[in-house]
Order: C-alpha cells, then sequence, then structure tokens
C-alpha cells in the first residue's frame, strides 16, 4: 500500500524523477562533480532496542542512503520532534547516540531544526534527517545497467533488526539473543566501488519491507525476473527461530545494516570476497541471479525452496511489523 501511494499519489503530484535511496544532482561544482541527496523520517518504537536507538538508526539510515546510491557521504541535518514530557536524561541519551554514529560514519551534522508538540501530538521523540554526499566521476549505478545473468548478493544477515526491535516492543527474549544491524555502510561501499566499480550495477538497502521487497523493486525498475535461492539466504539462528516461532517470514523482516548488490557475473567471486574481508560484509553471501522475462508476465522475483520447489515472491501486502524505523 506505500508502495502504490508513492507512485501513485505522491510521486506524479511532485513530479520525482527517481524513486531510489537518494536523489543524484548534477551540480556547477567544480570537476563537475555530482551531489547525492536524500531524506528520511525516523519513528521506530520503542525508542531504545537491543543493539541500538532512534538516534543511531537516524544518522545510519541516511548514511546508507547515500552510500548504497554510490555516493559519500558528508553532511547531514537533524530535526527533532519531541512530545512534551520526554525526560531530558532520554534525549540526552539520543543526541549522544546521534554525534557518536555520524563520528562513526565520518560526516558532520551541520543544521537542524527542534519542536516540541503538546502531550499526545507524537509518541515521545520522532527525528528527520536529510543528508548531502558526492558522488565521484565515472560511478553509474541504476537498474538501466543490470542485464540477464548478474549475480545478485547480499552483505550480511538478514532481518535482524526487525526482530530486535519487535522482541524489545514485545518483552521476548531469544537464545542466542537478536541484536539490531544498524550500522553505516559508507565505509564498506566506498570499498566496493572504489575496487570493483565497473562490477557493480547497482545496491539498495533492504530496510522497511526487508530483502523481498527490495528484490521485487529492482525487478520492476530493470523489467527482468530475479531468482535467488532460499539455502543460500544468511539467516541467524535467533531471526530464524523467532521467525518460525511468530509465523514471520525473514524475507520480509526489516534490516538497517546490510545492503543488495547486483553485479556482473564475471565479478562476482572478486566483489563476494572484498565484501567479506569488511567486518560488515563477513557473513556476505551470493544469493541469486537475474533471469530474463517469461512470456508478457510482469517481472518476478522468485525464490527456489529448499525443497526444489519455486514460489513466487511479492511484495509485503499489510506490514508485518509497524513502527519498525
Amino acid at each position: 500500500m506505500m508502495h502504490g501511494l508513492i507512485r501513485e499519489l505522491i510521486s506524479p503530484t511532485l513530479a520525482l524523477s527517481s524513486l531510489s535511496d537518494a536523489a543524484i544532482l548534477q551540480a556547477e561544482l567544480r570537476g563537475g562533480a555530482r551531489l547525492a541527496f536524500s531524506t528520511d523520517s525516523y519513528v521506530v518504537s520503542p525508542l531504545f532496542f537491543p543493539g541500538g536507538n532512534i538516534g543511531d538508526l537516524a544518522i545510519n539510515g541516511t548514511v546508507n542512503d547515500l552510500a548504497v546510491s554510490g555516493a559519500k557521504p558528508l553532511w547531514l541535518t537533524v530535526g527533532l520532534i519531541i512530545e512534551e514530557g520526554l525526560p531530558i536524561e532520554t534525549l540526552k541519551q539520543v543526541l549522544n547516540s546521534i554525534a557518536d554514529a555520524a563520528q562513526r560514519a565520518n560526516v558532520r551534522v551541520v543544521a537542524g531544526d527542534t519542536k516540541v508538540v503538546n502531550r499526545g501530538g507524537c509518541d515521545q521523540l520522532f527525528i528527520n534527517t536529510a543528508g548531502i554526499g558526492v558522488v565521484d566521476e565515472g560511478i553509474d549505478l541504476g537498474p538501466h545497467r543490470i542485464k540477464v545473468g548478474d549475480i545478485v548478493i547480499v552483505s550480511g544477515m538478514i532481518g535482524n533488526h526487525g526482530i530486535a526491535v519487535m522482541a524489545e516492543r514485545n518483552g521476548l527474549t531469544f537464545d542466542p539473543p537478536v541484536l539490531s544491524d544498524t550500522a553505516p555502510l559508507n565505509g564498506l561501499t566506498e570499498r566496493l566501488l572504489g575496487s570493483e566499480g565497473n562490477a557493480i550495477k547497482m545496491m539498495r538497502d533492504p530496510t522497511r519491507g526487508g530483502v523481498a521487497t527490495t528484490l521485487k523493486e529492482i525487478a520492476l525498475e530493470s523489467g527482468l525476473n530475479i531468482e535467488i535461492d532460499e539455502t543460500e539466504l544468511p539467516i541467524a539462528a535467533g531471526v530464524n527461530g523467532a521467525c518460525e516461532l511468530l509465523g514471520l517470514d525473514p524475507l520480509y523482516v526489516a534490516n538497517e545494516g546490510i545492503l543488495i548488490a547486483i553485479v556482473d557475473r564475471d565479478r562476482a567471486q572478486s566483489v563476494l570476497n572484498l565484501m567479506r574481508s569488511n567486518p560488515l560484509g563477513k557473513d556476505a553471501a551470493i544469493i541469486g541471479e537475474v533471469t530474463p522475462l517469461r512470456g508478457d508476465r510482469s517481472p518476478l522475483v522468485l525464490l527456489r525452496t529448499s525443497i526444489g520447489g519455486r514460489r513466487i515472491v511479492d511484495m509485503l501486502a499489510g506490514e508485518q511489523l509497524t513502527r519498525i524505523c
């Protein structure tokens, strides 16, 4: 429903030319540099969850949107909408997390805005971030570069963030414990693009809607099918157990510290090895490939199951876990 709202109402009304993670803008800068610009809002509940909180999540989320678009993130703004009655100590903890996350991602918070609303006007604290980065010459990422035979790589375990937030929200514990994967990916993407830039066709971070929804969006944008292998999906034991217990599909659970890359088949192993040499990519895996359309059907994402069958993977209808980021 969110996908439909954006494509059918918001995008045409505002004449948006792209629905990628960040807009790439040609700026009149020295050397003809290009800028990437992105914005996002964070309403996660609860504010604190295993592995992170709304503060570092807000910084990492916008940094990652810029990074997977091929940019080097540089500057961020932070807007705070605070509910009357929020403890100052809670706000201090969140602000400290924002500062620490910005330092870790090597970006600067350069401006912001603060509003306080009446009690009940929001749920404790909402954060909006916007970010600007620079795209180096020669970097060209997007669905227009994807072709049949390209390989799909995911940089790490899937579903950790969504399960961590859900567990905290509902007072659940798992053994082993599940921590959010929230982290800045710009160090990983800069290394990938610096060494294997020509081989990487497109990158996305699978947040709301998870890996399944992100792959479906890529299929629609590229006009090609994508086929993935269930047995190759990297899923932590705790996430797998939680999903089985609660009837959730890890393919649709949100992530905040991994990326999906579509890469040239001939360079796929090299890209995979490069990812695994980075701490944030140590669990990277090849999970599938781009395949041709079948007849006049619209682009599909197909899952090869562990028992040898195939099923269609579509966008998430509704939302398994609300207020997840």
